[in-house]
């Protein structure tokens, strides 16, 4: 093989490996996880932003459920900046978070975040508002704890 040849694969093999790291980052749907102090989503740092919703894992006797049951956003009042959840596990055992739009779910582009919380934990979630209106075809997301299926969960309302 000669040295174009060569510099030919070497430069297919680039463009493919920037190509996959790109679709994986798109699969996440432009939701970012963090920390107060250190999140930020499109460029706009957490503590700059209002938190949009708060939600708790809790227990009650031997229920155990996200908490609000149900969660409005309407954005015909809101400004156009990103979506700021903050999740709070006010339990006493680690619980997961799932958000994610039923509709979309099997789909490489679907918009979903996940994660685990351990007692007294708290993390945030900021989803850019144009994920929700392009990603999402329904209205509604669930939310749940991933990690057990009997939990109770709940639905983000959006209203467009």
């Amino acid at each position: 093989m000669g040295k174009t040849t060569m510099l030919g694969a070497f430069f297919g093999l680039v463009m493919i490996a920037a190509g996959a790291s790109a679709a994986f980052a798109h699969q996440a749907g432009g939701v970012e996880v963090g920390d107060w102090e250190t999140g930020s989503v499109v460029g706009q740092p957490f503590k700059e932003l209002e938190v949009d919703a708060d939600l708790y894992a809790i227990e009650i006797g031997n229920l155990k459920s996200w908490y609000p049951p149900v969660t409005v956003i309407d954005f015909k009042v809101r400004p156009g900046r990103p979506v700021l959840l903050k999740v709070t596990n006010a339990s006493t055992a680690e619980h997961g978070f799932f958000l994610t739009d039923q509709t979309t779910g099997a789909a490489p582009t679907a918009l979903y975040a996940k994660l685990v919380l351990k007692p007294g934990e708290t993390k945030y979630i900021g989803i850019p508002t144009s994920d929700l209106f392009y990603a999402t075809q329904g209205n509604t997301l669930k939310y749940k704890c991933h990690l057990h299926p009997a939990h109770v969960g709940g639905t983000l309302n959006m209203i467009k």
